[in-house]
């Protein structure tokens, strides 16, 4: 009723364009329908491909054997009619660029409007009007369904499978549909459908493994990959050496933002800041692993693009998917590419910033953000002060503990057995490595043992661990300031 009740009252407000922008065009049509019978309209639909035919009950407009395909045809047509009518046209955004007679055909039904009440409903997946048009026309999205009415959907879908197979019942649990439904938020009442269904159809059940397919699926409808993109390796903090006060800090604020009902204060997000690889990609991936959540990372560098305003436009489009994917994490991966004080891009980064605090400051949307920076400097304070994002975590290089952590991880990710080396000598002898320096060590180990016809061994580990330079003594200045700096400015992660 909520539709319905919207478009009443823009047909009160004698509009005479109304655009909708939608993949659900049988819904559409059905609120306009609605909206018409109320109203006490004529509702008439037209395509390109079934011209122009009433709705409702009453006579038609076309003669008996004309359909007026054509929309040109078909504007002149309207434009003729005294007895005012509503008329939804279906995909006539083709026509809008490179037809100037049907342009001003619509202005001049438009510009008449206060004479005969026409109302034109332009029906699209995507429609852009020409600027004469915009001043005359409103905007309508069509509500999507409630979190009850995703559940009723989910429970329709089940019990149509439950019926095909003999009575069987779909394998779930609370848990999983909780999560689901939250994931299925910002899809239409046909999206929902096709997902739950395929879903169920594929084994008979609804369960984790099922989520990140959804979103995967969720991602792919959406149609706006670009900048950003879907990770659907997310990580558990198991595969993540050290960061133990990151992990305590997520741990006590999951609940907050996973539950819609929580009375404490939504989580905003966190910047991590730290060494080359120290590990923050793969915690940011860990905060999506943690908590739950479908994870989107942008590259920031990405978004621009030579042409004036699309830099901008990238962004939004960017932001608007996240919302779309809500709940879930955002990834602004080397946030300093995008957001750096340079001074010398015409004001584009100025804009960008302006754009996402913009939107930090009114999204209504579940979306935690995770950004990751390499040089602090070179943000803007109104980026990273407290209210913009919770906190700053530094990820330094791991200590000898942690170090002995990050070997014995990937050496149980390549099928090594960890116990039969010495994980002492290994983290005393990488003083000053990187999680992913020692990752690379390992990798060069195993080529070596291969060449040998040997098995790894913890001293075939400790020559290709000599054999390298870390980046700490490579760039021993510039991450000896970085770490001064972080000192007394963040909280160790």
């Amino acid at each position: 009723m909520q539709d319905v009740n919207e478009i009443k009252l823009l047909l009160d407000a004698r509009i005479p364009l109304v655009v909708i922008e939608t993949f659900e065009e049988k819904k559409a049509l059905d609120v306009l329908l609605k909206v018409a019978n109320t109203q006490g309209k004529d509702l008439h639909r037209w395509s390109l491909t079934d011209g122009l035919a009433r709705l409702n009950f009453g006579p038609q407009l076309v003669p008996k054997g004309s359909s007026l395909n054509d929309p040109e045809e078909m504007l002149r047509h309207i434009k003729h009619q005294h007895q005012p009518a509503m008329f939804a046209l279906c995909d006539l955004h083709p026509f809008l660029s490179d037809n100037a007679q049907v342009v001003r055909l619509l202005k001049d039904i438009a510009l008449n409007h206060f004479a005969v009440s026409h109302t034109l409903v332009l029906l699209s997946y995507q429609l852009r009007l020409p600027p004469e048009l915009s001043r005359y026309s409103a905007s309508y999205a069509l509500t999507l369904p409630s979190d009850d009415k995703i559940m009723d959907i989910i429970r329709e879908e089940a019990k149509d499978w439950s019926d095909r197979h003999a009575g069987a019942r779909v394998k779930t649990d609370n848990l999983t549909l909780k999560k689901l439904v939250n994931n299925l938020q910002g899809m239409s009442v046909s999206d929902v459908r096709r997902l739950v269904r395929s879903a169920i159809w594929n084994d008979g059940s609804l369960n984790e493994d099922d989520l990140p397919k959804i979103n995967k699926a969720k991602f792919a409808l959406l149609d706006m990959e670009g900048v950003v993109s879907f990770e659907q390796q997310t990580e558990d903090f198991s595969n993540v050496g050290g960061l133990q006060n990151l992990k305590r800090w997520l741990l006590t604020r999951r609940g907050a933002f996973n539950d819609e009902e929580s009375k404490l204060d939504r989580p905003k997000g966190i910047l991590l800041l730290g060494v080359q690889g120290g590990g923050k990609s793969l915690a940011a991936k860990a905060v999506a692993g943690l908590w739950g959540l479908p994870l989107m990372r942008m590259d920031v560098g990405a978004l621009y693009n030579k042409f004036h305003g699309e830099t901008e436009r990238n962004l939004r489009e960017a932001l608007k998917l996240a919302d779309a994917m809500s709940p879930c994490v955002l990834w602004l991966d080397e946030i300093e590419k995008g957001m750096a004080q340079d001074g010398n891009d015409n004001g584009v980064s100025q804009r960008l910033l302006g754009t996402l605090l913009t939107w930090m400051a009114e999204r209504r949307s579940r979306v935690f953000i995770v950004a990751t920076s390499n040089d602090i400097s070179r943000l803007p304070p109104e980026l990273i002060r407290k209210g913009r994002l919770d906190e700053i975590f530094f990820v330094d290089l791991p200590e000898a503990a942690v170090r002995q952590d990050i070997f014995s991880i990937h050496l149980r990710k390549r099928g090594c057995d960890a116990l039969q080396f010495d994980l002492q000598r290994l983290a005393d002898a990488s003083d000053g490595f990187s999680g992913s320096e020692i990752e690379q060590a390992i990798i060069a180990a195993l080529y070596s043992a291969a060449a040998e016809a040997q098995v790894l061994t913890t001293d075939i580990l400790l020559r290709e661990i000599a054999a390298t330079s870390p980046l700490s003594v490579v760039m021993a200045e510039q991450i000896s300031q970085l770490r001064r700096w972080a000192e007394d400015r963040t909280i160790p992660a």
